[in-house]
């Protein structure tokens, strides 16, 4: 270099003697953290640690507590395994930090940490908070692509799926979830993880926060929303030929001037194409729900329908629908749909929406079905080319809402299905935003299995002058085309029990068992399959792909046996199941209806076998009533129990051999890929 500041390369190379010495020292050095840091882990393993961040409202770190000196490392990289993360940016408010970094620490709800709202890198190590341990930490963005599982203490499946925070929202209670790809770190107590990581923003708490944007009505272009035109035969009728049809049906009806059932399919003045698919699918004549929903639904007024599961419902509002539709005025780009139906679960919305497709497939009406658990691009496409219905969830409906991505201006014609079920899974502030995007003179369709005070309660306030029409009795009853079998046990007994109904009902039929919680349910799965029985399991932890897949394969006939949890199978529909099983008795007596309802449906026998234990003896008093009032026979172990109380949660207490599955190994995860031992009993 000029000016005499050169300086020569042999001053720049360091000297081999003294970096022989300072490797030897450091390797020393990390043999000594080494060790320590496996003896504290051993010590603890299976414990909760509280470190000192945690008092300081500061975020915890993503590992062990360190010890020794803390090494450096480049940030925003993944963490070296025994080194502590970066320490975290500061923030301005406790909002987020313009880069990479931590969220705001804020402390755990259900007794671990709420790591995993970050986005892109490798996760670092965290510490498990029950089931979903693995502890998705990104040392990376909020914004990032995909997030690996780190290591976790203290879990069953280490990276397990995180909760959803907008379609599995009411089971959020605290977990936050990151947008995460796939997943699946190794967990020290327990077995090979895996899963996909939820969808951010938390619990469906963070959904009441999202403002939408507000809708002037103030200039509102008139729709024609009443199509119904009494045909001749209907109109002939008397009123006491009226009241005798309807008291046969156990049908009863509320409202000003409510018109006449109709009797056979003809009469309700559906297009021909509607007819000739009706006429294809073998139908013979409506159901009672169909015979005097549809006259109402047509005439433009507001409904609500209330009917047990298996009464045709779907239908009674879909072909009011493509009618509706059919009236309006073409969607011009920018439109959102004419017809939107909003449904509690992934399931019940995607079979909504292919029984719409064989309707309205040949009026070249467009429906498409927008739901959580599914790629969101395929459904973006479908509401920027244009759709005249929309089936969807709230949770993805207002995230497309908040994306801008459709807007409700154009919706006239509005579908609440299973609303009893969206109010218990919390849906009631999503719903409430959703309809305050939609204009007030729409038609509204209410309809609910049951009718409590909070379904009752929430349909005064959106429904004008609505007619009301009950297909049974409005108190909660159980199909009486259902023979139910109750068996007082023990927990230890469930499984034996299990085994003996399967061998009594296995007879080519498909068989429904529901557990009450996604761990036990994977459990049960798991244990049936290494014992010869063909099971497969669904619940909210599944992937959307792998739900679609096990639905197929039980539909099909492929696996005959298959294990759920409510909310999976509410709104199942699946002909020809001979038997469902309560392996776990459900939380609430209207749960146990909805269950059991899953058999003896379209006018079919069926046999539902319950486990009972002395844990649910606070339902004993319910359960009674109803079989008494379904004319079924009462156990004599069960009348005693309703002289006894009883509380807490239940489940079979069985030996479970075998590691857990891989996560998202191809279609299957978990306990679906366990393969099936022994000779086989089907």
């Amino acid at each position: 270099m000029p000016g005499g500041d050169k300086i020569s390369e042999e001053e720049n190379i360091p000297n081999p003697r003294a970096l022989f010495k300072t490797l030897t020292l450091n390797l020393k050095l990390s043999s000594i953290s080494t060790n320590r840091d496996e003896s504290l882990r051993r010590q603890n393993c299976g414990r909760r640690f509280l470190p000192s961040a945690d008092f300081m409202g500061l975020p915890p770190t993503a590992g062990p507590p360190a010890v020794g000196a803390a090494p450096n490392y480049v940030r925003g990289g993944p963490a070296p395994f025994r080194g502590p993360p970066a320490p975290p940016p500061s923030f301005v408010g406790g909002g987020r930090a313009a880069g990479s970094g931590y969220p705001p620490f804020e402390p755990g709800v259900r007794g671990g940490f709420n790591i995993g709202a970050g986005g892109g890198g490798r996760g670092g190590r965290g510490f498990g908070s029950g089931r979903d341990g693995g502890g998705r930490m990104s040392n990376g963005g909020f914004d990032g692509g995909r997030d690996r599982g780190g290591r976790g203490f203290n879990s069953s499946r280490g990276g397990s799926r995180v909760g959803r925070g907008f379609d599995r929202g009411y089971q959020g209670g605290g977990r936050e979830g990151g947008r995460g790809g796939r997943g699946g770190g190794r967990s020290f107590d327990g077995g090979r993880g895996g899963g996909r990581g939820g969808r951010g923003s938390g619990s469906k708490g963070d959904l009441d926060s999202i403002a939408l944007p507000k809708q002037d009505f103030g200039n509102l272009v008139p729709f024609e929303k009443n199509f119904y035109i009494e045909f001749p035969s209907v109109r002939d009728m008397t009123d006491q030929e009226v009241a005798v049809y309807r008291g046969r049906r156990e049908i009863t009806v509320e409202g000003h001037d409510v018109p006449k059932p109709i009797r056979m399919f003809h009469e309700a003045g559906f297009p021909g194409y509607c007819l000739d698919v009706i006429s294809r699918l073998g139908f013979v004549e409506p159901t009672p729900i169909q015979a005097q929903g549809w006259p109402m639904a047509l005439k433009g007024r507001d409904l609500i329908g209330i009917a047990e599961t298996g009464s045709g419902k779907t239908l009674s509002y879909l072909l009011p629908a493509v009618v509706h539709v059919s009236a309006q005025p073409p969607l011009v780009h920018g439109d959102g749909p004419i017809v939107l139906v909003l449904a509690p679960t992934r399931e019940l919305a995607v079979q909504i929406q292919q029984e719409a497709g064989k309707f309205a497939s040949h009026s070249n009406i467009r429906s498409t079905c927008i739901y959580g658990g599914a790629p969101k691009g395929p459904q973006i496409r479908d509401l920027q080319r244009g759709v005249e219905i929309v089936i969807g969830t709230p949770g993805r409906l207002i995230d497309m809402l908040e994306a801008r991505q459709t807007n409700l201006k154009r919706v006239t014609y509005l579908v609440l299905d299973e609303a009893d079920r969206m109010l218990d899974m919390g849906f009631e502030p999503q719903i409430r935003k959703i309809i305050a995007q939609i204009r007030p003179d729409r038609q509204t369709l209410y309809w609910s299995a049951t009718w409590p005070k909070e379904v009752e309660s929430l349909a005064r306030q959106f429904l004008r002058n609505p007619y009301k029409v009950i297909i049974g009795s409005p108190v909660l009853k159980a199909n009486q085309a259902i023979k139910q079998v109750i068996e007082v046990v023990t927990d230890m007994e469930k499984y034996s029990r299990l085994i003996g109904v399967l061998k009594e009902m296995m007879d080519g039929s498909r068989i429904l068992i529901f557990v009450e919680t996604k761990k036990g349910c994977d459990q049960v799965t798991r244990q049936l399959r290494m014992d010869g029985w063909p099971a497969l399991s669904i619940h909210g932890d599944k992937s959307q792909s792998e739900r679609d897949w096990v639905l197929a394969e039980f539909k099909s006939g492929r696996s005959l046996i298959m294990t759920a949890t409510d909310v999976a199978a509410r709104g199942l529909d699946v002909k020809d199941i001979k038997c469902v099983i309560n392996y776990d008795f459900p939380s609430s007596l209207e749960d146990y209806v909805h269950r059991i309802g899953r058999t003896g449906r379209a006018g079919a026998k069926g046999i539902a076998v319950t486990f009972f234990t002395h844990s649910n003896a606070k339902h004993a008093r319910e359960l009674v009533k109803i079989l008494q009032e379904a004319g079924q026979a009462v156990p004599l172990a069960l009348s005693s129990l309703t002289r006894s109380t009883g509380g807490g949660g239940s489940g079979g207490n069985f030996r479970s051999r075998g590691r857990g599955g891989y996560g998202n190994r191809g279609m299957m995860s978990g306990s679906n890929t366990v393969p099936i031992g022994g000779k086989g009993h089907w």
